[in-house]
């Protein structure tokens, strides 16, 4: 059983869509996606530095953007079970068929445009806590006044609060965590600083029709599989301010029989988290297009 996942911010690198757009038809795809959201993708995912792409406005739409071209280019596949960390959820959103791409597309571009602005409020941030016990680890947190925004496994924590709190944290490690490496992200994700963008997305959310989804879609949420677009939607709104659960997504992943797990690109993140988590499931990420028949090749190893 295959599951297909889709990374979330920080994934992206200066560069990583020029090749993608070489393959026949992507380039018009791309063109008519920046045309509907007001947003040069090819720009940003070709010539744009690393500091214009981490900008949250412009991340998100792009890696969207790179992951629906990235599936697209495998032909059609009917994995097992779909899910996306993050921003990603929305680009698992449009796998499953709850929204078609150019939904999919505008709703994200909203959520990066709401959650930057969310992020200007009050300076903050994010940092990754490699190793430690997680129960020992959320308590540190919480005692320094910080949200653990992402729970994703594999012994990794990524801590979000305000600047003054991330250099304390810095300062006073979590008993048995390693290394705390702070990210390069223009906000505090998935906690109350996000506040503001959940009224934003709620709106924008509204005026779309979902579909119920065609595939297993795994939720970050809890871990649960949904089946409606409806509450597909409703937790995509909520998620902006809750934590991500990737650990209780891989759960999912195991009691669902998965043996093969193929992140889309920007890829890299979740197969390596796989890697240390899920013993035995083979991993493949997409990062160009010169992986991708190793990925048909997985794909009809693992696919009924």
């Amino acid at each position: 059983m295959l599951v297909l996942v889709a990374p979330g911010q920080g994934a992206q690198t200066p560069g990583f869509l020029t090749e993608w757009l070489d393959l026949p038809g992507a380039a018009d795809r791309v063109a008519a996606w920046s045309d509907a959201i007001g947003l040069d993708l090819a720009h940003y995912g070709t010539k744009a530095d690393a500091d214009a792409i981490r900008d949250t406005a412009v991340a998100q739409p792009l890696l969207v953007a790179a992951g629906l071209l990235s599936a697209t280019a495998l032909g059609d596949i009917v994995p097992g079970a779909v899910a996306g960390h993050s921003v990603g959820e929305i680009t698992a959103a449009a796998f499953a068929g709850v929204l078609d791409d150019t939904a999919a597309l505008s709703l994200v571009r909203k959520r990066g445009l709401a959650m930057a602005d969310a992020a200007a409020i009050t300076e903050t941030g994010m940092a990754a806590l490699l190793g430690g016990d997680p129960e020992t680890t959320v308590a540190h947190l919480e005692k320094l006044g910080l949200t653990p925004a992402n729970i994703n496994g594999a012994g990794q924590i990524v801590a979000a609060g305000t600047k003054e709190q991330i250099a304390a944290l810095e300062a006073d490690k979590p008993e048995g965590v390693r290394r705390v490496v702070v990210l390069q992200v223009a906000g505090a994700f998935h906690t109350h600083h996000m506040g503001p963008a959940v009224d934003t997305l709620a709106k924008a959310a509204e005026a779309l029709t979902p579909g119920d989804p065609k595939l297993t879609y795994v939720s970050n949420k809890d871990g649960r599989a949904v089946a409606t677009g409806a509450e597909v939607l409703e937790r995509l709104v909520g998620q902006v301010a809750n934590p991500v659960r990737w650990d209780l997504c891989m759960e999912t992943f195991k009691e669902l029989g998965v043996t093969a797990l193929l992140e889309v690109c920007p890829g890299g993140t979740l197969t390596g988290l796989a890697k240390r988590a899920l013993p035995g499931v083979r991993t493949l990420a997409l990062k160009t297009p010169a992986d991708l028949d190793a990925a048909r090749e997985l794909i009809a190893e693992h696919t009924a």
